[in-house]
């Protein structure tokens, strides 16, 4: 059986509008994308509040998280990562305009909280 296999930074897709989101591998509960940017941001006013915890690499470029709890920021650069839990609520305030900005991003559902 060939095993799926790829690079991660080559090729990228061209600059656009838009990032560009590619779904590498999901599987029992477990996804994972590449994401692209070429300076996007979020748009005003946008907070994700995903039901999924997430798990984020930057892998090249730049890019700025804000989160709504205490209006904190994370500057990422490549090699930088974090650990964003379900419902914490954040958005890309900036990514690089001189390159593109390579993301890996991990979701799996949420752990369920017993008492």
């Amino acid at each position: 059986m060939d095993a799926p296999h790829g690079n991660l930074l080559h090729p990228l897709p061209p600059a656009g509008p838009d990032e560009v989101l590619e779904t590498l591998l999901a599987r029992g509960g477990i996804r994972i994308e590449r994401i692209v940017s070429f300076g996007q941001s979020s748009p005003d006013g946008f907070w994700y509040d995903q039901s999924e915890d997430e798990f984020v690499v930057l892998l090249s470029g730049a890019a700025v998280l804000r989160f709504e709890d205490g209006n904190r920021t994370v500057d990422l650069t490549p090699g930088t990562w974090i650990d964003i839990p379900a419902h914490c609520r954040h958005r890309v305030e900036a990514t690089a305009t001189d390159q593109p900005s390579v993301w890996l991003t991990m979701f799996w559902p949420a752990a369920v909280k017993t008492t």
